[in-house]
């Protein structure tokens, strides 16, 4: 498949947008990683335990109930719902998932950013393996490991499918399709081909599909970011630094002892002025000025009064 827009622009460039960007680069090299992995566990055993039972029973989605091929209890793990993500069951299947996975997500992270797209891919996963574990028992009654990122893609190619409902799809390079109508198709087979027999997993392409629509709801009415989620993990391997504090000096305002009513007579005040040193008179004649304000108002002081609050101010702060 590839796909054309005609009705929506896209950037082009260098311009903030990537053909491979960081989430999607790295799931890809993972994803590789891990399938070459699977492959050499695949040729060798471990004390006679072969080496994919050991990937399958520790990595794999293991079933909650049941028992497996070698009689033993299916080892279910909390970790398994991620895990069970990055292991593919064959060439094809691995090389589909991660072109789906790079087609229809490129342009999704590149609009979300890498973190809320990280986190959509990997609840969309999520989904998809709580659906299977807990629906496949009463609706398929398959009792079996689950690999693939399947669910995950199925939940990329909802939000292609919501966030650029019109935009054409070439199924193999010949035949245009609205991305609304092809993707509401395949879930349609999807839903249709749960119960029969088949070593797929349909159940987690619907639940993948089905968690993704309600994330993509949701993130529409409450815009969901992950930025402040990430940055507070991040805070607390840092050591918190010490709050500084300064102290401010402690003013006190001593009541001067000639005011006793809001009349401050002229020859009081000047008595204070004309028998004090230059220091004193600034501070017993400042206290009387303020205490004057603080029961009258500034307005209530005499033009003198004022002349000697402003001079003081220009040598002291106060």
């Amino acid at each position: 498949m590839s796909y054309y827009d005609r009705d929506y622009y896209r950037p082009t460039g260098f311009g903030g947008f990537s053909f491979f960007p960081p989430v999607i680069k790295n799931l890809l090299i993972i994803n590789v990683v891990v399938f070459f992995l699977q492959q050499i566990f695949n040729n060798v055993s471990f004390g006679g335990v072969p080496g994919w039972y050991i990937i399958n029973r520790y990595f794999a989605l293991n079933p909650i109930i049941g028992f497996d091929r070698f009689g033993e209890p299916y080892n279910f793990q909390i970790w398994q719902l991620i895990t069970y993500q990055f292991l593919h069951g064959s060439f094809g299947h691995i090389f589909y998932n991660m072109l789906m996975l790079w087609m229809f997500g490129m342009e999704i992270e590149n609009i979300w950013g890498s973190r809320k797209f990280l986190m959509f891919y990997l609840i969309s996963g999520i989904g998809a393996g709580l659906t299977q574990i807990l629906l496949a028992p009463i609706l398929t009654g398959a009792l079996a490991p689950t690999i693939g990122a399947s669910g995950a893609v199925f939940g990329v190619m909802i939000a292609f499918g919501m966030m650029f409902p019109n935009r054409y799809i070439f199924i193999y390079f010949l035949i245009p399709l609205k991305a609304k109508y092809l993707i509401a198709f395949l879930v349609l087979i999807e839903l249709m081909s749960v119960g029969g027999f088949s070593f797929v997993a349909h159940l987690a392409h619907v639940g993948g599909a089905v968690t993704a629509a309600i994330f993509i709801l949701l993130d529409r009415r409450y815009h969901f970011t992950f930025n402040g989620i990430y940055d507070f993990f991040a805070s607390l391997n840092k050591p918190r630094p010490k709050r500084r504090t300064t102290r401010r000096p402690k003013t006190t305002f001593r009541k001067p002892y000639s005011v006793n009513d809001d009349d401050i007579q002229e020859a009081q005040f000047y008595d204070i002025t004309d028998n004090a040193s230059e220091d004193e008179i600034s501070q017993e004649v400042i206290d009387a000025i303020l205490d004057k304000i603080s029961r009258g108002g500034y307005q209530s002081l005499t033009d003198e009064e004022k002349r000697i609050l402003f001079e003081a101010s220009k040598k002291k702060k106060y």
